[in-house]
């Protein structure tokens, strides 16, 4: 592996102070809008707004980096993205915090595409799936990373959310030195959503409800964590138990995933999310201990129900079809995470703090039993040929890396309603690999 991540060291470097950045940015948020007083629904809004950016560069992202090239795009993005977390920390209203989360949605989106982009193109056929794993390696450690910054100054001074921004300027730094060739222009994804849907809805219910649970971990655990009463400190372990437990259940429930129905997989591993978000819930009057290892666990089911989803539906695709399905899946997750700390927040608004293990549950039971509905429904003539790939959620164009044979070339986005998949069978021939990846976590 080191042979293959070696020559894009540079890039991966960049990733890391991104991701490391973005990751302290929304727990700062969230706990500095709670110690402002902020009603939970309306953090929750405030939260929601960053997934709606996301999805709004999603497509127009693309438009920008094909019109000035990789590098200018990326330099806009980073400089805007970086004036973000100063503009949040001087006007702290609501309203205000809306849209530059939004802003700061759309410009880290396009950020992604810029290096996700370069990582595909230079990544060779013999080792993409090495390189993607190592992506995937940072991008878990460089959220993490980002937790424990929150413990350098208090949550209520300016000094957070300066560091965020010299980390956002500081990713620059590596991408602007590469002497690597530009990848061509990214596309813009087809959203063929009633075709997917029919081939598989088990996976498309995943990739939402994913969203739903997760989008809602992002932007509220941290709230929910200083309403239990946590220090700083305390929200940080909180939200990097979480994410620790993403990564260490990656792989077991990935090669179970892979011997078994991958549906009874997710409907499993839906409801074991569900009973350790409830079990968090009684830890947290008990011990932090205990509240930890919930949460860990907690992570480790709902941080693999999207990448559990994207290799099902990859099962019923054909292999020219595996990218454009799994790009359909990533918007699903996106916009079930720009409703989900909407919906959290509501929660939390109605029954108090825990309304957020309230709403995790509800999601994934109800997640649960859709998927538990649709095991006698299907039958795969070739059981389970795609392989299982760890993944957090970031964009289209790192799916690439695992799909080499896919045609990257442009095509204008298509409507939800357009079957923009073609028919395909109900099962891919054996070798093809499932593909995607905490928002990014903001």
């Amino acid at each position: 592996m080191l042979r293959a991540v070696l020559p894009i060291s540079s890039l991966l470097s960049g990733v890391a102070i991104l991701l490391t950045g973005t990751g302290l940015l929304g727990t700062l948020l969230a706990v500095r809008g709670a110690a402002e007083g902020f009603p939970d629904l309306t953090l929750g809004l405030i939260m929601s707004a960053y997934f709606v950016g996301f999805l709004i560069g999603t497509y127009a992202c693309p438009l920008a980096i094909g019109r000035v090239g990789h590098i200018r795009a990326f330099a806009l993005f980073a400089t805007i993205a970086s004036c973000m977390p100063v503009l949040h920390g001087i006007f702290v209203t609501p309203w205000a915090w809306a849209g530059l989360r939004m802003i700061t949605g759309t410009c880290l989106v396009g950020l992604y595409m810029v290096l996700e982009s370069w990582l595909n193109t230079q990544a060779p056929n013999e080792h993409r799936g090495q390189v993607f794993a190592a992506y995937m390696v940072v991008n878990f450690l460089a959220l993490a990373l980002g937790q424990g910054l929150l413990l350098l100054y208090a949550p209520t001074g300016f000094e957070l959310f300066g560091l965020v921004a010299v980390l956002m300027s500081l990713a620059l730094v590596p991408i602007t030195l590469t002497r690597l060739a530009q990848p061509q222009p990214v596309a813009a994804p087809k959203l063929g959503l009633r075709r997917l849907f029919r081939d598989s809805p088990a996976g498309v219910a995943g990739a939402f409800g994913s969203g739903l649970a997760m989008g809602a971990f992002w932007g509220m655990a941290p709230v929910l964590a200083q309403h239990l009463g946590l220090s700083s400190s305390g929200v940080a372990a909180f939200m990097t138990a979480a994410i620790l437990g993403g990564a260490a259940l990656q792989w077991p429930i990935g090669r179970l995933s892979d011997r078994h129905d991958r549906r009874f997989v997710l409907a499993a591993i839906a409801a074991a999310g569900a009973l350790a978000a409830l079990a968090a819930g009684l830890a947290a009057q008990i011990a932090m201990p205990l509240l930890l290892a919930s949460i860990f666990v907690f992570g480790g089911f709902g941080f693999t129900i999207y990448p559990v989803s994207v290799a099902h539906a990859n099962d019923r695709l054909d292999p020219e079809h595996v990218l454009q399905g799994a790009s359909t899946l990533l918007l699903m997750h996106g916009i079930g995470a720009a409703m989900g700390p909407a919906l959290a927040g509501s929660w939390m608004h109605w029954i108090g703090p825990l309304g957020l293990l309230v709403h995790f549950a509800v999601v994934l039971v109800a997640l649960g039993i859709y998927v538990n509905r649709q095991l006698p429904d299907e039958e795969v003539s070739e059981p389970y040929p795609s392989e299982f790939m760890p993944m957090v959620r970031t964009t289209a164009t790192a799916l690439e890396m695992l799909t080499p044979e896919v045609d990257s070339t442009a095509e204008p986005p298509a409507t939800p309603g357009d079957d923009t998949l073609p028919d395909s069978p109900s099962a891919a021939p054996s070798g093809t690999e499932s593909v995607d990846t905490s928002p990014q976590a903001s």
